[in-house]
């Protein structure tokens, strides 16, 4: 069982022995933590007065309705307000503690975790995830348990809203979402929700975009039907539906709908690298037509494909890469000015909407960029530059030295002309025509080796010869 403190929050194993798992006593503490952060934080804004308001909002998995009335009661003890907007996705949940004025938010969701899994996920008032400094304050002050709960007269009040609506036309009236384009293809989509809460809310925003749809998985109880991290060996079921012909795209999110991934219409895997590329291609396409645009720069992390790098470039806008992390991706999106950005694992962050991984602006955007092209979703994939990644990982004993691993591997290639060495995270070099990302893991003792080429055997085999170099060393 585990249960695992970090700047991002708080996640966990249900059942079994207090401060090992993530349970109603460590749910306590670390709700009581954030709720004193959030009231120093707040109150120390110049310009900005409290609401006294927190959201909640939860995915589908079956610890939620615990967890929900765990956090509920304990901000409420804390002398907040709390609005509670019940089954919601990360995106929802994170809209909604702007639209309410709300001081913060807390999602219930262990994201791609399976369902024994569940974790709170801290948003401050702009509905954005905490940076790392502020992380690490709430685990000092969880650590400290210097918590002041509210008297009898102060305590907060409970109330209930649904914000679904508001997010559906919020993307509805995305500048780039062509609504009426898409509502004349008359798209018929296949739609693998993973018994969560993109059953709930993805019929709302397809109904209004006028797309026929079939639902794989769509009752949200929290029963997973199969692993829920959008990859290719856990979708065979929706791969093989689309692969009827019925179809003109199938969708896969992941249980708290921030994460997409997309099927062709012959049943092959979209790539969900190229959920963020296929996005970025319509943005920048479209931009570059109006005169006076913005600079069309875009950010990814470390971690995700070149194609990327080369669409941007294709229409004079600027790459940058950003360390692995959406609080990392969204600080150098808005320090360098992209239009759009996200993460190679399908999570597209698109500035005109708000800065998270939404998948409802990520499927509004591709539909409007198949219904403006007339392509198939699989002619649209050929458009854009072939690579591929390979991963790994090399384990270690917990007594290795990664960081000194890693030094050696930086210095090792500092001096050669044709590569550039990327050190924010871990160690990147970065070929011509290929590259390779170690980081070590912050829970294990183990270094993640991603690496991208042209081919998988090109790919991989970049990889373990830098492996090779790495237990050389050991």
């Amino acid at each position: 069982m585990s249960l695992i403190k970090s700047i991002s929050g708080i996640r966990g194993t249900i059942g079994g022995p207090a401060g090992d798992t993530l349970n109603p006593l460590d749910i306590v503490k670390f709700t009581s933590a954030y709720a004193t952060f959030i009231r120093k934080s707040v109150a120390q804004e110049e310009g900005y007065t409290p609401s006294g308001k927190i959201v909640v909002g939860r995915d589908a998995r079956i610890s939620g309705e615990m967890v929900r009335s765990v956090v509920c009661g304990t901000l409420m003890g804390m002398g907040f307000d709390v609005i509670d907007i019940g089954l919601a996705s990360t995106p929802t949940t994170e809209l909604a503690v702007t639209m309410a004025g709300a001081d913060g938010g807390i999602i219930i969701t262990a994201s791609h975790n399976p369902r024994h899994w569940n974790a709170l996920k801290l948003l401050n008032r702009h509905g954005e995830f905490l940076t790392a400094a502020d992380g690490t304050e709430v685990l000092s002050i969880a650590a400290s348990e210097a918590f002041e709960y509210a008297d009898v007269d102060t305590l907060g009040k409970y109330n209930e809203e649904n914000f679904d609506t508001r997010h559906v036309e919020s993307i509805l009236n995305l500048k780039l979402v062509d609504v009426e384009a898409i509502q004349r293809r008359r798209f018929r989509v296949c739609v693998d929700s993973i018994n969560s809460v993109g059953g709930i809310i993805l019929p709302q925003l397809l109904d209004r975009l006028g797309v026929e749809y079939t639902f794989l998985n769509q009752e949200p109880d929290g029963d997973f039907k199969h692993n829920p991290e959008p990859l290719e060996k856990n979708l065979q079921g929706i791969m093989d539906e689309m692969k009827t012909g019925r179809y003109d795209l199938g969708i896969v999110v992941d249980p708290d709908v921030d994460r997409l991934a997309f099927i062709s219409e012959d049943g092959t895997m979209f790539g969900e690298e190229y959920t963020l590329v296929s996005v970025a291609d319509y943005i920048l396409s479209e931009m570059a037509k109006e005169e006076g645009h913005p600079a069309l720069n875009t950010v990814s992390n470390l971690s995700s494909t070149r194609a990327l790098r080369d669409v941007t470039e294709r229409y004079g806008g600027t790459y940058t890469a950003a360390a692995v992390g959406e609080v990392n991706v969204t600080t150098k999106m808005k320090e360098v000015g992209a239009v759009i950005g996200g993460e190679g694992n399908g999570g597209v962050i698109y500035p005109d909407s708000h800065y998270g991984r939404d998948a409802l602006a990520g499927i509004g955007l591709f539909l409007s960029s198949l219904a403006h092209k007339g392509l198939t979703v699989s002619a649209l994939r050929r458009t854009f530059p072939e690579y591929f990644i390979a991963k790994n990982r090399i384990d270690l004993t917990p007594e290795t030295d990664v960081d000194a691993i890693l030094l050696k591997v930086k210095e090792m290639y500092a001096a050669e002309d044709d590569v550039r060495v990327n050190d924010i995270d871990g160690v990147k070099l970065d070929f011509p025509d290929r590259w390779v990302h170690l980081r070590k893991s912050n829970t294990e003792p183990i270094i993640r080796v991603y690496s991208e080429a042209h081919s998988m055997d090109e790919a991989d085999a970049l990889g373990k010869s830098i492996m090779d170099i790495v237990y050389s060393m050991v």
